[in-house]
């Protein structure tokens, strides 16, 4: 009797006696196609510039602020403020009982009473916390990135140390560029670049207390990263968002096609001029439109304006649709605080402001209205879990279940 194993070993055995050329051959071709081919040196470069520029560069998102720096709209600002520096610790693909759970003690600390009910003086105090919390991150984030820019450690950033730094992080030659800037020698640099460097500067001028020497502490490079830090730079951030969506207000430029409703989809300011823009198909695009009477004010048409662009489908209509009403109901509800239709500077400045305790209670009150289901003015556990997704961004599922199970 001949084993299986035997008599699959002689009908193999041709092909084993084959293996090691074969290992060989597979060898000599992954070492022709490693040396063949090129080490990925840029890749790496591009990632360390990018690295480097990130960390010089003020970032466009403030967490905990209500407004991004081009005066959209923070979609992430209620879970910034409500899970603060925990802001990553609801992932999608996280364990459910696992983030349940979390909430949940969350919900624990928020509740400083005990009565399983969050009062929205509760979750104003909590508001403020946490958003403490982002203040103590970019504080953090400042020191490690005034060292990278500070290279002979006096404590004091010039201009032109962080000129070079910035170019740096551009491709430049740093050598190149610090003996241009000491030789007084024109710097060759792209229109774009040098767009950001003029505005680099602007706003470098203003982080600068007085007396003005073009030198940042370190105290003054925060402000200069995070606007948010200081009152005189906050109020810089408004003026410069106030003036951008000013200039950036939209309108219906072109005349509209044949059988045309303009008051159908459209809607309309005060004004007369149409804010958005008929079914697409109609041959009208957004327009800028400048703000005509330099009042340094919002106005409602100028706040809701829709960015640059046209409409192609449907799905872009909706969120068209959906950007005019959120921005509406912000300007209306939290914004113009007296209800005159008309934002100022200082009106927004106050709303910007994530230290404001006012704010937060508004803040407070809004998010609890969300999820309010019984309508007692209280967040209740169930109610947390339900409506997790609005104060995590993950939806919890079988919440009823979860809330028997975590209490």
């Amino acid at each position: 009797m001949v084993w299986p194993w035997v008599a699959m070993a002689s009908r193999w055995g041709p092909l084993i006696g084959l293996a090691p050329c074969c290992l060989w051959l597979l060898g000599a071709v992954l070492l022709m196609d490693a040396s063949a081919r090129p080490a990925n040196h840029s890749s790496t470069r591009e990632r360390a510039a990018n690295r480097e520029e990130n960390e010089i560069l003020p970032p466009d998102h403030l967490n905990g602020v209500k407004l991004e720096m081009d005066g959209h709209l923070n979609r992430g600002f209620h879970q910034e403020v409500f899970l603060g520096k925990d802001l990553g610790g609801f992932d999608e693909d996280a364990e459910p009982r696992r983030s349940r759970r979390k909430l949940m003690v969350i919900f624990s600390k928020v509740d400083v009473n005990t009565d399983r009910k969050i009062s929205a003086k509760e979750m104003q105090r909590w508001i403020m916390e946490k958003t403490a919390e982002h203040f103590q991150e970019a504080m953090e984030e400042s020191k490690t990135h005034f060292r990278a820019v500070d290279p002979d450690g006096d404590g004091h950033v010039s201009w032109d140390e962080y000129k070079v730094k910035f170019l740096a992080s551009k491709g430049h030659s740093e050598k190149e560029v610090a003996d241009a800037i000491r030789l007084n020698e024109e710097l060759k640099v792209d229109e774009e670049t040098q767009e950001v460097l003029e505005n680099l500067k602007d706003r470098w001028y203003q982080a600068d207390s007085p007396p003005a020497d073009l030198l940042l502490t370190e105290e003054e490079f925060l402000s200069f990263l995070h606007p948010e830090h200081s009152r005189g730079m906050l109020r810089f951030m408004v003026k410069e968002i106030v003036r951008d969506l000013g200039e950036a207000g939209s309108s219906l430029a072109s005349t509209p096609g044949p059988g045309t409703d303009w008051q159908g989809p459209g809607i309309v300011g005060r004004s007369g001029q149409v804010l958005r823009e008929p079914q697409p198909g109609c041959g009208l695009t957004h327009s800028r439109l400048a703000d005509q009477d330099g009042d340094k004010q919002l106005s409602l048409p100028e706040f809701i304006s829709l960015p640059v662009g046209t409409v192609e489908n449907q799905q872009g209509q909706d969120i068209d649709d959906n950007w005019v009403k959120d921005r509406k109901k912000e300007f209306e509800e939290l914004i113009d605080s007296n209800h005159d239709g008309i934002v100022t500077a200082e009106e927004l400045e106050s709303y910007m402001d994530p230290m404001n305790e006012y704010n937060a209670l508004n803040e407070a009150k809004q998010m609890i209205a969300v999820a309010d289901e019984n309508q007692n003015h209280h967040l209740e556990p169930e109610e947390v879990l339900k409506y997790s997704e609005f104060f995590t961004g993950s939806k919890l599922v079988d919440y009823a279940r979860s809330v028997h199970e975590e209490f």
